[in-house]
């Protein structure tokens, strides 16, 4: 139902003597949008399918050489390795495929989680691949017309129900929360279960309900710690999977001693808020909770994320506080210059930017409110 905008960055990039990685959370679309790709070559390409998931696939790419594989590929132009993260020698398979057939074939990698599938490819497959993330939908794709009247009508069902493909394609209510529990009980988590050894499941789903209460805020190792019960570098460890398989993703403070920066607090925004508040077992709307200016910050952090992935602005991305509590919600640090955002669901009376902030002429600041997506994340 949706054109997803990696499409045409992605097809520019076949036969080109790489693999083709695609990356991100379960249920974001990645094997739809690599068939959707691959099938348009149909009338002057054939193609080979391997599913990761399935043993006799896993067997057939595991450990072979050469000489297996080319008689395994055949006549096949395109070869599509779904679930690519559950083949444990899938780096040295595809190495051996890519430096055999250069730009004679083209190989398709789809992987849920970036710490299985990019660190068995890293090495090998050094120079020899193009990686692309898949994030749940963005404004873009989900209102290509920039519709801004629907737009400003669904905008809260957004913070509530996320942008999740299959999630956005529903009508009801009662459907959209009844497949969010779904993914969140059932999937999203799969891989960290199943590869990471990760022997107490439930510290996983505490340490995550803690995080999703704590959105837009800087979140303390040690506080965690103390909550969970558990020791700090198991709460960082769990932290890392979790962000390696785009449940959460971190925001450093910006500091001018990038040395300082490393241990520093950190803000934790989730990829998507139907996940978040499906954790918190929590889908009331605005007017029924207290946490909606978190996730209007949360929405736009993950909305800007894409936004900047899909239009190639490089950024470093942070936040910025002060001792005395002057806050900017998100800085983008471009070219020696800083661009300060404030997120705002209601338009502010006062627009004037946090005083230290602005004792630098060269920062640019702006007011993010839902009149002001346009050039942002749009």
């Amino acid at each position: 139902m949706y054109s997803r905008i990696l499409k045409s960055t992605i097809k520019q990039k076949f036969l080109k003597g790489k693999a083709i990685v695609i990356i991100g959370a379960r249920q974001t679309g990645k094997t739809t949008l690599a068939q959707e790709i691959i099938s348009d070559f149909k009338t002057t390409k054939t193609q080979r399918y391997f599913n990761g998931d399935n043993p006799t696939d896993r067997e057939l790419l595991t450990n072979k050489d050469l000489e297996f594989l080319i008689n395994l590929i055949g006549q096949a132009d395109i070869i599509f390795i779904d679930e690519g993260q559950k083949i444990t020698t899938i780096g040295q398979t595809v190495k051996l495929l890519v430096d055999h057939y250069k730009k004679n074939k083209q190989i398709v990698i789809t992987g849920s989680s970036s710490i299985h599938l990019l660190e068995q490819t890293e090495e090998p497959l050094t120079g020899r691949k193009f990686v692309y993330t898949l994030f749940p939908l963005s404004l873009e794709e989900r209102y290509p017309t920039k519709d801004f009247v629907k737009i400003t009508k669904e905008l809260e069902s957004l913070l509530i129900f996320g942008s999740y493909p299959e999630v956005a394609s529903l009508s009801s209510f009662e459907e959209k929360i009844e497949l969010l529990k779904e993914i969140n009980s059932s999937y999203l988590y799969k891989d960290i279960f199943e590869f990471q050894g990760v022997k107490h499941p439930d510290v996983i789903t505490r340490l995550l309900k803690a995080l999703a209460l704590q959105i837009g805020s800087e979140v303390s190792l040690n506080e965690l710690s103390n909550i969970l019960t558990i020791d700090k570098k198991t709460v960082e460890r769990y932290i890392d999977l979790l962000e390696k398989n785009f449940v959460i993703f971190r925001l450093p403070p910006y500091t001018k001693n990038k040395r300082r920066e490393i241990s520093k607090l950190k803000k934790i925004f989730f990829y998507d808020l139907g996940i978040r508040n499906a954790i918190l077992q929590n889908f009331q709307f605005l007017d029924s909770r207290n946490d909606g200016g978190g996730l209007w910050e949360n929405f736009m952090m993950v909305e800007r994320l894409k936004y900047r992935a899909h239009h190639k602005i490089d950024a470093n991305a942070y936040f910025w506080r002060t001792y005395d509590g002057q806050e900017v919600d998100l800085v983008e640090e471009q070219n020696g210059l800083l661009h300060g955002y404030e997120f705002k669901w209601k338009e502010p009376k006062k627009t004037k930017p946090p005083g230290a902030w602005a004792a630098d002429n060269s920062n640019t600041y702006k007011i993010i409110s839902p009149n002001q997506l346009t050039g942002f994340v749009l």
